[in-house]
Protein backbone atom coordinates (compact mmCIF):
# COMPACT_ATOMS: atom_id res chain seq x y z
CA UNK A 1 0.00 0.00 0.00
CA UNK A 2 1.34 3.44 -0.87
CA UNK A 3 2.10 5.84 1.96
CA UNK A 4 -0.66 8.28 0.91
CA UNK A 5 -3.31 5.68 1.76
CA UNK A 6 -1.41 3.97 4.60
CA UNK A 7 -1.23 7.14 6.67
CA UNK A 8 -5.03 7.25 6.87
CA UNK A 9 -5.26 3.62 7.97
CA UNK A 10 -2.78 4.46 10.72
CA UNK A 11 -4.66 7.64 11.58
CA UNK A 12 -8.04 5.89 11.84
CA UNK A 13 -6.40 3.20 13.97
CA UNK A 14 -5.72 5.93 16.55
CA UNK A 15 -9.45 6.45 17.09
CA UNK A 16 -11.27 4.31 19.69
CA UNK A 17 -14.12 2.06 18.50
CA UNK A 18 -12.83 1.96 14.93
CA UNK A 19 -11.98 -1.70 14.42
CA UNK A 20 -12.47 -4.40 11.82
CA UNK A 21 -16.18 -3.84 11.20
CA UNK A 22 -15.99 -0.05 10.94
CA UNK A 23 -12.85 -0.10 8.80
CA UNK A 24 -14.79 -2.35 6.44
CA UNK A 25 -17.78 0.00 6.37
CA UNK A 26 -15.59 3.03 5.66
CA UNK A 27 -13.62 1.36 2.92
CA UNK A 28 -16.65 -0.18 1.26
CA UNK A 29 -18.54 3.13 1.27
CA UNK A 30 -15.79 5.59 0.38
CA UNK A 31 -13.47 3.36 -1.64
CA UNK A 32 -10.44 4.61 0.27
CA UNK A 33 -9.68 5.69 3.82
CA UNK A 34 -8.19 8.90 2.46
CA UNK A 35 -11.67 9.92 1.27
CA UNK A 36 -13.22 8.67 4.51
CA UNK A 37 -10.83 10.85 6.53
CA UNK A 38 -12.09 13.95 4.74
CA UNK A 39 -15.77 13.00 5.02
CA UNK A 40 -18.24 15.02 7.09
CA UNK A 41 -20.44 13.71 9.88
CA UNK A 42 -23.46 13.10 7.67
CA UNK A 43 -21.35 11.15 5.17
CA UNK A 44 -19.88 9.01 7.94
CA UNK A 45 -23.38 8.18 9.15
CA UNK A 46 -24.37 7.34 5.60
CA UNK A 47 -21.52 4.84 5.54
CA UNK A 48 -23.24 2.95 8.35
CA UNK A 49 -21.32 4.21 11.38
CA UNK A 50 -23.28 4.58 14.61
CA UNK A 51 -23.61 7.95 16.34
CA UNK A 52 -20.97 7.18 18.99
CA UNK A 53 -18.32 6.17 16.43
CA UNK A 54 -19.13 9.20 14.30
CA UNK A 55 -18.70 11.44 17.32
CA UNK A 56 -15.37 9.77 18.17
CA UNK A 57 -14.07 10.53 14.69
CA UNK A 58 -15.30 14.12 14.78
CA UNK A 59 -13.68 14.68 18.17
CA UNK A 60 -10.36 12.92 17.63
CA UNK A 61 -9.67 13.67 13.96
CA UNK A 62 -8.50 17.28 14.54
CA UNK A 63 -5.89 16.02 17.03
CA UNK A 64 -4.32 13.48 14.64
CA UNK A 65 -1.87 14.34 11.87
CA UNK A 66 -1.62 11.40 9.42
CA UNK A 67 1.72 12.59 8.09
CA UNK A 68 3.12 12.88 11.61
CA UNK A 69 1.92 9.33 12.34
CA UNK A 70 3.95 7.97 9.43
CA UNK A 71 6.98 9.97 10.50
CA UNK A 72 6.69 8.60 14.02
CA UNK A 73 6.76 5.08 12.63
CA UNK A 74 9.81 5.85 10.52
CA UNK A 75 11.63 7.42 13.46
CA UNK A 76 10.93 4.33 15.58
CA UNK A 77 11.95 1.91 12.79
CA UNK A 78 8.45 0.43 12.93
CA UNK A 79 6.59 -0.98 9.96
CA UNK A 80 2.80 -0.76 9.69
CA UNK A 81 0.96 -3.22 7.45
CA UNK A 82 -2.76 -3.43 6.72
CA UNK A 83 -4.84 -6.47 5.90
CA UNK A 84 -4.63 -5.43 2.23
CA UNK A 85 -0.83 -5.75 2.20
CA UNK A 86 1.13 -8.82 1.09
CA UNK A 87 3.35 -8.41 4.16
CA UNK A 88 0.37 -8.91 6.48
CA UNK A 89 0.56 -12.45 7.95
CA UNK A 90 -1.54 -14.68 5.69
CA UNK A 91 -2.84 -16.83 8.52
CA UNK A 92 -3.99 -13.80 10.49
CA UNK A 93 -6.11 -12.72 7.53
CA UNK A 94 -8.19 -15.86 8.06
CA UNK A 95 -9.55 -14.95 11.51
CA UNK A 96 -12.85 -13.12 11.94
CA UNK A 97 -11.69 -10.25 14.14
CA UNK A 98 -8.44 -9.49 12.34
CA UNK A 99 -6.58 -6.27 13.23
CA UNK A 100 -6.90 -3.64 10.47
CA UNK A 101 -3.32 -2.53 11.09
CA UNK A 102 -0.39 -4.49 12.49
CA UNK A 103 2.71 -2.69 13.80
CA UNK A 104 6.03 -4.53 13.53
CA UNK A 105 9.46 -4.00 15.06
CA UNK A 106 11.95 -6.36 13.53
CA UNK A 107 10.68 -8.31 10.57
CA UNK A 108 8.25 -11.05 9.70
CA UNK A 109 9.52 -13.80 7.41
CA UNK A 110 7.90 -16.38 5.11
CA UNK A 111 9.33 -19.08 7.38
CA UNK A 112 7.05 -17.76 10.14
CA UNK A 113 4.23 -19.64 8.40
CA UNK A 114 5.66 -22.58 10.36
CA UNK A 115 4.88 -21.07 13.74
CA UNK A 116 3.50 -22.42 17.03
CA UNK A 117 2.39 -20.48 20.10
CA UNK A 118 3.69 -21.53 23.52
CA UNK A 119 1.77 -19.94 26.40
CA UNK A 120 1.11 -20.51 30.07
CA UNK A 121 1.00 -19.13 33.58
CA UNK A 122 3.04 -16.19 34.80
CA UNK A 123 3.96 -18.20 37.91
CA UNK A 124 5.15 -21.60 36.68
CA UNK A 125 6.50 -24.40 38.82
CA UNK A 126 9.98 -25.83 38.20
CA UNK A 127 8.26 -28.54 36.14
CA UNK A 128 6.41 -25.94 34.08
CA UNK A 129 9.55 -23.89 33.47
CA UNK A 130 11.44 -26.92 32.26
CA UNK A 131 8.55 -28.22 30.14
CA UNK A 132 8.13 -24.82 28.45
CA UNK A 133 11.86 -24.45 27.84
CA UNK A 134 12.33 -27.90 26.36
CA UNK A 135 9.19 -27.71 24.23
CA UNK A 136 10.14 -24.27 22.85
CA UNK A 137 13.81 -25.07 22.34
CA UNK A 138 13.04 -28.31 20.52
CA UNK A 139 10.38 -26.69 18.33
CA UNK A 140 12.84 -23.92 17.47
CA UNK A 141 15.56 -26.44 16.59
CA UNK A 142 13.01 -28.10 14.31
CA UNK A 143 12.59 -24.96 12.23
CA UNK A 144 9.45 -23.68 13.94
CA UNK A 145 8.99 -20.02 14.87
CA UNK A 146 7.91 -19.76 18.53
CA UNK A 147 5.22 -17.17 19.25
CA UNK A 148 4.20 -15.89 22.68
CA UNK A 149 3.17 -12.75 24.55
CA UNK A 150 6.37 -11.55 26.31
CA UNK A 151 4.68 -11.89 29.71
CA UNK A 152 6.43 -13.10 32.83
CA UNK A 153 6.69 -16.84 33.31
CA UNK A 154 6.04 -19.29 30.48
CA UNK A 155 5.95 -16.59 27.75
CA UNK A 156 9.41 -15.26 28.55
CA UNK A 157 10.81 -18.79 28.89
CA UNK A 158 9.45 -19.70 25.44
CA UNK A 159 11.03 -16.65 23.81
CA UNK A 160 14.34 -17.18 25.58
CA UNK A 161 14.50 -20.87 24.62
CA UNK A 162 13.94 -20.03 20.95
CA UNK A 163 16.60 -17.31 21.01
CA UNK A 164 19.16 -19.53 22.73
CA UNK A 165 18.52 -22.09 20.04
CA UNK A 166 19.38 -19.49 17.40
CA UNK A 167 15.86 -19.53 15.99
CA UNK A 168 13.15 -16.99 15.27
CA UNK A 169 10.52 -15.90 17.77
CA UNK A 170 7.63 -13.42 17.68
CA UNK A 171 6.23 -11.50 20.66
CA UNK A 172 2.68 -10.14 20.48
CA UNK A 173 2.08 -7.18 22.82
CA UNK A 174 -0.94 -5.66 24.50
CA UNK A 175 0.64 -2.20 24.14
CA UNK A 176 2.44 -0.24 21.45
CA UNK A 177 5.56 -1.93 20.11
CA UNK A 178 7.62 0.86 21.65
CA UNK A 179 6.14 0.30 25.13
CA UNK A 180 7.55 -2.94 26.54
CA UNK A 181 5.65 -4.57 29.37
CA UNK A 182 6.81 -5.79 31.78
CA UNK A 183 9.71 -3.37 31.83
CA UNK A 184 12.24 -6.00 32.89
CA UNK A 185 11.73 -7.66 29.51
CA UNK A 186 13.09 -4.69 27.56
CA UNK A 187 16.38 -6.46 26.87
CA UNK A 188 14.57 -9.64 25.86
CA UNK A 189 12.35 -7.63 23.52
CA UNK A 190 15.43 -6.09 21.92
CA UNK A 191 16.85 -9.55 21.23
CA UNK A 192 13.53 -10.66 19.76
CA UNK A 193 13.58 -7.68 17.38
CA UNK A 194 17.00 -8.83 16.18
CA UNK A 195 15.89 -12.44 15.66
CA UNK A 196 12.23 -12.13 14.80
CA UNK A 197 9.61 -9.49 15.53
CA UNK A 198 7.67 -7.66 18.20
CA UNK A 199 4.15 -6.97 16.91
CA UNK A 200 0.98 -5.26 18.11
CA UNK A 201 -2.35 -4.01 16.82
CA UNK A 202 -1.98 -0.91 19.01
CA UNK A 203 -0.43 2.35 17.77
CA UNK A 204 2.91 3.51 19.10
CA UNK A 205 2.84 4.99 22.57
CA UNK A 206 -0.20 3.01 23.75
CA UNK A 207 0.32 1.93 27.36
CA UNK A 208 -0.50 -1.58 28.57
CA UNK A 209 -4.08 -1.91 29.73
CA UNK A 210 -5.82 -4.90 31.31
CA UNK A 211 -8.49 -4.99 28.60
CA UNK A 212 -5.87 -5.18 25.85
CA UNK A 213 -4.39 -8.52 26.85
CA UNK A 214 -7.41 -10.82 26.32
CA UNK A 215 -7.79 -9.39 22.81
CA UNK A 216 -4.05 -9.66 22.22
CA UNK A 217 -4.39 -13.41 22.71
CA UNK A 218 -6.50 -13.83 19.55
CA UNK A 219 -3.51 -12.60 17.55
CA UNK A 220 -1.13 -15.05 19.24
CA UNK A 221 -3.39 -17.96 18.27
CA UNK A 222 -4.43 -16.47 14.94
CA UNK A 223 -0.92 -16.01 13.60
CA UNK A 224 0.11 -19.61 14.35
CA UNK A 225 -0.67 -23.16 13.25
CA UNK A 226 -1.41 -24.23 16.80
CA UNK A 227 -1.10 -23.33 20.47
CA UNK A 228 0.72 -25.28 23.18
CA UNK A 229 -0.48 -24.55 26.72
CA UNK A 230 2.01 -25.24 29.52
CA UNK A 231 0.64 -24.88 33.06
CA UNK A 232 -2.49 -22.74 33.12
CA UNK A 233 -4.69 -22.33 36.19
CA UNK A 234 -8.40 -21.87 35.69
CA UNK A 235 -9.24 -18.39 34.44
CA UNK A 236 -5.76 -17.70 33.09
CA UNK A 237 -5.00 -15.78 29.91
CA UNK A 238 -3.40 -18.88 28.41
CA UNK A 239 -6.80 -20.59 28.45
CA UNK A 240 -8.27 -17.58 26.63
CA UNK A 241 -5.61 -18.08 23.96
CA UNK A 242 -6.60 -21.74 23.71
CA UNK A 243 -10.27 -20.75 23.35
CA UNK A 244 -9.39 -18.29 20.60
CA UNK A 245 -7.43 -21.03 18.82
CA UNK A 246 -10.41 -23.38 18.98
CA UNK A 247 -12.71 -20.68 17.59
CA UNK A 248 -10.21 -20.05 14.78
CA UNK A 249 -10.11 -23.78 13.95
CA UNK A 250 -6.47 -24.06 15.00
CA UNK A 251 -4.87 -26.96 16.85
CA UNK A 252 -4.60 -26.80 20.64
CA UNK A 253 -2.08 -28.84 22.63
CA UNK A 254 -1.64 -29.17 26.38
CA UNK A 255 1.22 -30.46 28.50
CA UNK A 256 -0.24 -32.62 31.30
CA UNK A 257 0.60 -31.65 34.86
CA UNK A 258 0.24 -32.62 38.49
CA UNK A 259 -3.46 -33.18 39.24
CA UNK A 260 -2.99 -31.58 42.66
CA UNK A 261 -1.28 -28.43 41.35
CA UNK A 262 -3.56 -25.42 40.67
CA UNK A 263 -1.23 -24.39 37.85
CA UNK A 264 -2.20 -27.55 35.95
CA UNK A 265 -5.97 -27.47 36.49
CA UNK A 266 -6.60 -25.63 33.22
CA UNK A 267 -4.29 -27.74 31.05
CA UNK A 268 -5.56 -31.01 32.51
CA UNK A 269 -9.16 -29.92 31.94
CA UNK A 270 -8.40 -29.10 28.30
CA UNK A 271 -7.12 -32.64 27.89
CA UNK A 272 -10.02 -34.21 29.83
CA UNK A 273 -12.61 -32.34 27.77
CA UNK A 274 -10.86 -33.27 24.49
CA UNK A 275 -10.34 -29.58 23.75
CA UNK A 276 -6.58 -30.10 23.50
CA UNK A 277 -4.31 -32.92 22.43
CA UNK A 278 -1.99 -34.24 25.12
CA UNK A 279 1.65 -33.72 24.17
CA UNK A 280 4.76 -34.90 25.96
CA UNK A 281 7.35 -33.47 23.61
CA UNK A 282 7.76 -31.38 20.48
CA UNK A 283 7.48 -34.38 18.17
CA UNK A 284 3.83 -34.78 19.10
CA UNK A 285 3.22 -31.20 17.96
CA UNK A 286 5.20 -31.60 14.74
CA UNK A 287 3.31 -34.76 13.84
CA UNK A 288 -0.12 -33.24 14.40
CA UNK A 289 0.79 -30.18 12.32
CA UNK A 290 2.41 -32.24 9.54
CA UNK A 291 5.77 -30.61 10.22
CA UNK A 292 7.64 -33.80 11.09
CA UNK A 293 9.68 -33.83 7.87
CA UNK A 294 10.93 -30.30 8.57
CA UNK A 295 11.79 -31.27 12.12
CA UNK A 296 13.65 -34.40 11.05
CA UNK A 297 15.82 -32.51 8.59
CA UNK A 298 16.81 -29.81 11.07
CA UNK A 299 17.31 -32.21 13.98
CA UNK A 300 19.77 -34.56 12.26
CA UNK A 301 22.66 -32.09 12.41
CA UNK A 302 21.85 -31.12 15.98
CA UNK A 303 21.74 -34.75 17.08
CA UNK A 304 25.13 -35.42 15.54
CA UNK A 305 26.67 -32.43 17.29
CA UNK A 306 25.07 -33.05 20.68
CA UNK A 307 25.42 -36.83 20.88
CA UNK A 308 28.77 -36.87 22.67
CA UNK A 309 27.47 -34.42 25.30
CA UNK A 310 24.83 -36.95 26.35
CA UNK A 311 27.33 -39.43 27.68
CA UNK A 312 28.89 -39.22 31.15
CA UNK A 313 32.63 -38.78 30.78
CA UNK A 314 33.60 -40.82 33.84
CA UNK A 315 32.17 -43.01 36.59
CA UNK A 316 31.58 -40.04 38.92
CA UNK A 317 29.34 -38.29 36.39
CA UNK A 318 27.48 -41.54 35.74
CA UNK A 319 26.94 -42.08 39.46
CA UNK A 320 25.70 -38.52 40.07
CA UNK A 321 23.42 -38.57 37.04
CA UNK A 322 21.54 -41.58 38.42
CA UNK A 323 20.04 -39.37 41.11
CA UNK A 324 19.09 -36.39 38.93
CA UNK A 325 15.63 -36.70 37.37
CA UNK A 326 13.08 -34.35 35.82
CA UNK A 327 11.96 -33.25 39.28
CA UNK A 328 14.26 -30.87 41.24
CA UNK A 329 16.65 -32.56 43.64
CA UNK A 330 18.93 -30.76 46.10
CA UNK A 331 22.69 -31.27 45.97
CA UNK A 332 22.68 -32.51 49.59
CA UNK A 333 20.34 -35.33 48.65
CA UNK A 334 22.56 -36.27 45.71
CA UNK A 335 25.58 -36.37 48.02
CA UNK A 336 23.75 -38.59 50.53
CA UNK A 337 22.40 -40.95 47.88
CA UNK A 338 25.61 -41.28 45.89
CA UNK A 339 27.92 -41.46 48.92
CA UNK A 340 30.46 -39.41 46.97
CA UNK A 341 32.54 -36.56 48.43
CA UNK A 342 31.05 -33.04 48.21
CA UNK A 343 33.84 -31.87 45.92
CA UNK A 344 33.31 -34.79 43.54
CA UNK A 345 29.55 -34.22 43.30
CA UNK A 346 29.99 -30.45 42.84
CA UNK A 347 32.54 -30.96 40.09
CA UNK A 348 30.39 -33.52 38.27
CA UNK A 349 27.30 -31.32 38.47
CA UNK A 350 29.20 -28.29 37.18
CA UNK A 351 30.59 -30.24 34.24
CA UNK A 352 27.24 -31.74 33.27
CA UNK A 353 25.57 -28.33 33.55
CA UNK A 354 28.14 -26.91 31.13
CA UNK A 355 27.33 -29.73 28.69
CA UNK A 356 23.61 -29.08 28.99
CA UNK A 357 22.81 -32.48 30.49
CA UNK A 358 21.39 -30.97 33.69
CA UNK A 359 20.31 -27.56 34.91
CA UNK A 360 20.26 -25.78 38.26
CA UNK A 361 16.77 -24.44 39.01
CA UNK A 362 17.82 -22.32 42.00
CA UNK A 363 18.75 -23.01 45.61
CA UNK A 364 21.24 -25.71 44.54
CA UNK A 365 18.43 -27.85 43.12
CA UNK A 366 19.08 -29.71 39.86
CA UNK A 367 16.96 -31.29 37.13
CA UNK A 368 17.84 -33.38 34.11
CA UNK A 369 17.61 -31.84 30.64
CA UNK A 370 18.58 -34.72 28.39
CA UNK A 371 18.17 -38.47 28.59
CA UNK A 372 21.36 -40.53 28.37
CA UNK A 373 20.93 -43.73 26.37
CA UNK A 374 21.17 -46.59 28.87
CA UNK A 375 23.40 -48.70 26.68
CA UNK A 376 26.10 -46.03 26.81
CA UNK A 377 26.03 -45.27 30.51
CA UNK A 378 29.12 -46.01 32.53
CA UNK A 379 28.44 -48.58 35.23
Amino acid sequence: MDSDELKYWVAFNRIPRIGRARFTLLRDHFGSLADAWRAGTSELKAAGLDARSTQQIATRRPTIDPDAELQRLADGDVQAVTWLDDDYPARLKEIFDLPPVLYIRGRLSPEDERSVAVVGTRKPTAYGREAAYRMSADLAKSGVTVVSGLARGIDAIAHRAALEGGSRTIAVLGSGVDVIYPREHATLAGEIVEHGAVVSEHPMGVRPDAQNFPRRNRIISGITLGTVVVEAPEGSGALLTANHALEQDREVFAVPGNIFAPTSHGTNRLIRDSAAKLVIDHRDVLQELNLSSVGQQTEIVGQQIEMTALFPQDENESQVLRYVSYEPIHIDEIIRSSALPISTVSSALAMMELKGTIKQTGGMNYIRLKETPAEYQIV
